[in-house]
């Protein structure tokens, strides 16, 4: 066994290590692990969580509570809206914290998984949200109710400082992960409907269109699925375990066929542990006998570096003679 530590590498925990394992076991297979380079979400978003659920939740509260006394149906819908974004919220963060759980014996990746079920959970909750709002637009054609538009537009307005506060919190988190970008799209898209609530309201207020409220609701529905469309494909391919966006696996396997001695490159799967963390499976023929273990680390180190896939596992075989049965391009 063979450990080696050549450079920084950024954990939650703020530890810098790099390893490799080498395994020669005397039939021509040499069997390596590196973890390089993982990107995990900064240690504030546990509390960002905190933050933004306990503000939504009250203002969840205030805005059913402003809906009955007004009998408006409008900040009655939203205020639902919000509470389905709570949810989301609550789902998000449990997430990070199971993400944090350590692997058992049954569960070696622990429960990263976890995050990338949330962060479809969380685009799925938006999508039947918005399609509730739809139809709440779509029936008040028919029959627009008169609207206190005055409190709305007061209400509205604390619900666009509120969620915009807490969508920038998220914001810094969502470049690098889907269940961070999820909680961030949630509140984007609330202080969205708020803005949308307080124009609609003025406009009522101003013409006397009574319509105006379910016209704009429909544009603010459009808005939200073109935003939310690409977080729902990106967590139901993680979930499914294709490689993460941004990854280009020609790439990869045109790295790897360039390394020294590499003859053939089979076998080669690339998935998401979570929404932060890359990890990478392939076999490679190397005739040459020289130091695989160096071979495995700068090898592990450059996956890392070029691609940020970090948890990386090797199987050298010495020869393609003995075919292995997995090369084959349809065997998974």
């Amino acid at each position: 066994m063979l450990h080696d530590h050549p450079g920084p590498h950024t954990h939650d925990h703020g530890h810098d290590h790099d390893h490799a394992h080498g395994h020669d076991h005397g039939g021509g297979h040499g069997h390596a692990h590196g973890h390089h380079g993982h990107s995990h979400a900064p240690k504030d978003f546990g509390r960002a969580f905190a933050v933004g659920t306990a503000l939504n939740l009250g203002f969840v509260l205030i805005e059913a509570a402003a809906g009955l006394a007004t009998q408006s149906l409008a900040l009655l819908a939203d205020a639902g809206h919000n509470l389905s974004d709570v949810l989301g919220l609550v789902l998000a963060w449990g997430a990070v914290v199971l993400a944090k759980r350590a692997p058992t014996a049954r569960r070696t990746y622990g429960l990263r998984k976890g995050t990338i079920l949330a962060s479809l959970a969380n685009a799925a909750l938006l999508m039947v949200a918005v399609g509730a709002i739809a139809w709440e637009a779509v029936r008040r054609f028919a029959d627009p109710p008169a609207v206190d538009t005055g409190l709305v537009m007061v209400v509205a307005a604390i619900g666009i400082v509120i969620n915009t506060a807490t969508a920038l919190m998220f914001m810094r988190g969502g470049k690098d992960d889907l269940n961070v970008r999820g909680a961030f799209l949630h509140m984007a898209a609330d202080a969205a409907v708020s803005a949308g609530v307080v124009i609609a309201a003025l406009a009522m207020a101003f013409t006397g269109w009574r319509w105006i409220d379910p016209m704009v609701s429909l544009g603010i529905v459009a808005i939200i699925v073109l935003g939310t469309w690409g977080l729902l494909r990106d967590s139901l391919d993680l979930a499914l375990d294709a490689a993460p966006r941004g990854i280009d696996t020609g790439a990869v396997n045109a790295f790897l066929a360039q390394r020294p001695g590499v003859s053939e490159i089979h076998d080669l799967h690339i998935w998401a542990m979570s929404t932060t963390e890359t990890a990478m499976t392939a076999h490679i023929v190397r005739a040459v006998d020289d130091d695989h273990d160096h071979f495995l680390h700068e090898t592990c180190g450059e996956l890392a570096r070029r691609f940020n896939i970090g948890h990386v596992t090797l199987q050298i075989e010495r020869s393609a003679v003995h075919a292995c049965r997995l090369a084959p391009s349809d065997v998974v």
